[in-house]
């Protein structure tokens, strides 16, 4: 069977997103590196940059969903991406006139988090308009599939132009990569509808709720969802923790801790290609319980690496075995998402999804931070491997999904 074709449409917001992607992927940890090499930036300070950043550009995206929502998604998409690029360029130009302080990092941190939730909510609603249904699963495959390319490839590229240009070099990149989606997006030709509210009201103090009313109002979407937040919220949760491992205690070389990270990216190559098939053959319930338990049981793993070879082994070992399983999980379960929200509620759900994630992230991150300083690093390792390994009782049941999966023949021939 040949490669589906999308369309050119599609294939100019395909080139945008891996634009973006790889941009982010050389950029992978800039801000906390240039808070650690530049400004020489305590710890605590840190672990702010990674936690408290995202969390604030969480609530700052609450009141844009309803904004997203209601207005032409590819001029959203093109604002967010405008965003991201000038507030990314203001730390190498701050850096040239000796002007960048650990506030500007953090202000750009939260305005980067909220613009990308609302560029994701934006995007993915007009994924929803612009492929058919049946393609929805092929598209998000493809996406999936380049994300972790870009995770696979970046890092290394990024650290090695830090080192050869110096610290902000990576972070110009990734600003120019968002001038680059935005100039993409901006050649997608296709005429695109206004919404249409169903009343004049709809940009309401009730309307910043309505994405998560959708989620907690749907059995199966609502069981995804906080099993998501879980499994994302403990699985980055224990990156800084495992930093502090491998580097400090088991003194692993630098090369060693980024390839530690990159190699197992290329599983998301492997589960991305599997999915359509698999949901073909099994379906979309024998994924969500099987394939979402499995990338749940291998975190503990992390807990007993040791020195050497054959802690770097298994580490690598551990992370494919999670990407492998979360990189099939992830397209499908952006694929149910969007066949089960309404077309006039997909901005406010995708942002409420990302928000509760994001939030997610950035609580289990301080909680897991906390408990490693507490105790230590392989003790927190530890609990966030055995709390893990609870998420699947909140995957969906049959009788929740029974109403609305399709047949997977019907839907992915």
């Amino acid at each position: 069977m040949g490669r589906r074709r999308l369309g050119r449409p599609f294939g100019w917001l395909w080139a945008a997103y891996a634009m973006s992607a790889y941009g982010s992927g050389l950029g992978f940890g800039a801000l906390p590196l240039i808070a650690v090499l530049v400004l020489h930036a305590s710890p605590a300070e840190v672990s702010a940059l990674s936690a408290v950043g995202p969390a604030v550009g969480a609530l700052i995206a609450v009141p844009l969903a309803p904004w997203v929502e209601f207005r032409r998604k590819r001029p959203v998409m093109i604002a967010m991406d405008l965003t991201r690029f000038v507030a990314m360029a203001t730390i190498p130009v701050a850096y040239a006139f000796g002007r960048l302080g650990f506030v500007q990092l953090l202000v750009i941190s939260a305005v980067v988090a909220a613009a990308k939730i609302a560029f994701n909510a934006a995007s993915g609603a007009y994924l929803k308009a612009l492929v058919r249904p049946d393609d929805l699963l092929v598209a998000n495959a493809r996406f999936e599939s380049t994300n972790w390319s870009s995770v696979a490839v970046g890092p290394p590229l990024g650290g090695a132009a830090i080192g050869l240009f110096g610290p902000v070099t990576t972070v110009l990149a990734d600003a120019l990569s968002y001038l680059g989606s935005a100039l993409c997006i901006t050649a997608i030709r296709d005429r695109e509808d206004a919404p249409r509210p169903t009343d004049r009201n709809q940009v309401r103090a009730g309307a910043l709720l309505d994405g998560w009313r959708h989620i907690m109002g749907h059995p199966a979407l609502r069981a995804l969802y906080l099993n998501n937040m879980l499994v994302s919220g403990l699985i980055m949760a224990t990156e800084p923790v495992l930093a502090v491992l491998l580097l400090r205690q088991l003194h692993f070389a630098p090369w060693q801790y980024g390839l530690a990270f990159a190699a197992p990216c290329l599983g998301g190559l492997i589960g991305s290609r599997l999915a359509r098939r698999v949901v073909a053959r099994h379906g979309q319930y024998a994924v969500f319980r099987t394939v979402g338990t499995l990338r749940a049981i291998w975190l503990i793993g992390l807990a007993f690496v040791r020195p050497g070879g054959v802690g770097l082994v298994t580490v690598i070992a551990v992370e494919l075995a999670i990407i492998i399983n979360m990189s099939l999980y992830t397209p499908v379960l952006a694929t149910y998402r969007l066949e089960n929200t309404p077309r006039h509620l997909v901005a406010r759900t995708l942002s409420a999804w990302s928000i509760g994630q994001q939030a997610a992230i950035a609580v289990l991150t301080a909680l897991t931070g906390l408990l490693a300083d507490i105790t230590s690093p392989r003790t927190a390792l530890t609990v966030a491997g055995l709390l893990i390994l609870a998420t699947p009782l909140l995957l969906p049941r049959p009788d929740q999904m029974s109403h609305h999966e399709s047949e997977p023949a019907r839907s992915h021939s």
